[in-house]
């Protein structure tokens, strides 16, 4: 929740400016609700891609204050993040909910950033791996191995989130690796191959390289590191 729309667009124009596609990776821009109308069409003709950071478990309705998948693909979305620790934590989203809105997104044709990740607490008692296999399954329940090219896996380890703290690219490599294996058990090798998985959790300019270094980690789900646009463009550099 940062950037007027002045400041969003003045962002949005100085990455546009500064990208330099390599032909492998995808560049996207998740601004808030408001703004990706705007931002969208400040992105015509490139191709740097348009995402939404939520949407509503449900496709249309009396659900006042919500945006369904249906409008955000309507208004020019290309993916939307679901699943982010902070949705989970403080609007107490569950796994069941975020299969709602995978499934949501999917049917509208936007490619969804699935995020999971553990809390301290969680980490240093020992349930990492539990915790991540219950939001993977939950999250991705019913959903056919056909979808998963239009799905992105993005790790963030709730206590490296703005905390300016970083997961070591080690710690890092090993929970991707992980992730990759429960693909690979609830949908097979193939697929575990293809899956792109990000990393999110304080990944800024000085630490991408050796973070995007590792076997597993496909890139990075960039939270405030992607507020100037220098950092931002040198983070996709890195890949």
């Amino acid at each position: 929740m940062n950037n007027s729309l002045q400041e969003a667009k003045a962002l949005v124009d100085a990455v546009k400016s500064a990208y330099k596609p390599n032909g492998t990776n995808e560049l996207v821009v998740c601004p808030s609700f408001l703004w990706i109308v705007p931002v969208a069409e400040q992105l015509q003709g490139s191709q740097v891609k348009t995402g939404a950071q939520n949407c509503a478990t449900d496709e249309k309705g009396a659900f006042t204050g919500e945006v369904s998948a249906k409008m955000l693909a309507s208004a020019g979305t290309d993916y939307v993040i679901l699943g982010h620790s902070e949705r989970r934590s403080i609007y107490k989203e569950t796994d069941s909910q975020v299969n709602l809105k995978i499934k949501q997104a999917l049917a509208a044709g936007i490619k969804v950033i699935f995020c999971v990740g553990e809390t301290l607490d969680e980490r240093n008692s020992g349930n990492l791996e539990l915790v991540l296999k219950t939001q993977l399954s939950g999250g991705l329940k019913d959903i056919s191995a056909s979808s998963l090219p239009e799905i992105v896996i993005a790790y963030e380890p709730v206590w490296a989130i703005g905390t300016g703290v970083t997961a070591s690219p080690e710690q890092a490599q090993d929970v991707h690796a992980f992730i990759r294996t429960q693909v690979v058990e609830m949908f097979g090798s193939a697929e575990a191959d293809d899956m792109t998985i990000l990393y999110g959790g304080s990944c800024n300019a000085q630490n991408s390289e050796s973070l995007f270094s590792q076997k597993d980690i496909d890139g990075g789900l960039i939270g405030g590191a992607s507020l100037k646009a220098e950092d931002f463009i040198k983070i996709f550099d890195s890949l």
